[in-house]
């Protein structure tokens, strides 16, 4: 039974795959509004209604890793080297998602994101829906309760600032300035960035 089971799950994360990647290469060849939900069914050859057994939504096409991103930026806070703050650390995760070497692939998805307000839309409500895991996450690294207000403002913050860099003129600069502030305060910060006279 338990062989079953294993063998079904991997066919279901198999066909999920083929689907993700059809409607990805389709969506980078012909743009994303020129491309059906009929038209990556038949490119992973599934019907329809097996692609909305896996995916919700023509947008959900495009964002199939959402459960890795989760994981990846929980273990950055637990996992991170000793003597690193959980702000720092997810400084560190953030810059290096999005800015050290994001290979061709990462940089073809990020211009398919951009090109379409939907999809900028549609990333950022994904992007968020990590906010509660990664309080607890940095709740549970601090001792404190799971639903404390410095933990969860932390979290909220630190995610915000890919929003914060998407409108930026200076990205990476963007994303540096807001984790200054996060990691050693207003007061701190001001006095760090102020003009010298």
């Amino acid at each position: 039974m338990t062989e079953t089971m294993g063998r079904r799950e991997r066919k279901k994360a198999a066909t999920r795959k083929a689907l993700a990647d059809a409607a990805l290469r389709l969506f980078l060849e012909h743009g994303y509004d020129n491309v059906g939900i009929k038209d990556v069914a038949e490119a992973a050859d599934v019907s329809t209604t097996t692609l909305f057994k896996h995916f919700p939504s023509k947008e959900a096409l495009v964002f199939d890793l959402d459960a890795d991103v989760e994981a990846a930026l929980v273990a950055a806070v637990r996992d991170r080297p000793a003597g690193t703050s959980a702000a720092a650390a997810l400084r560190e995760h953030i810059l290096r998602r999005k800015f050290v070497d994001p290979g061709r692939a990462t940089a073809d998805f990020t211009r398919l994101v951009d090109s379409h307000q939907a999809l900028r839309d549609y990333a950022h409500r994904m992007w968020m829906r990590h906010e509660t895991a990664l309080a607890r996450a940095i709740a549970e690294d601090a001792g404190r309760p799971e639903d404390d207000p410095a933990c969860a403002a932390l979290a909220h913050f630190a995610l915000e600032t890919s929003a914060l860099a998407r409108g930026s003129a200076d990205p990476r600069e963007a994303v540096e300035r807001a984790f200054d502030l996060l990691e050693n305060g207003w007061d701190a910060t001001l006095a760090a960035t102020s003009p010298r006279g």
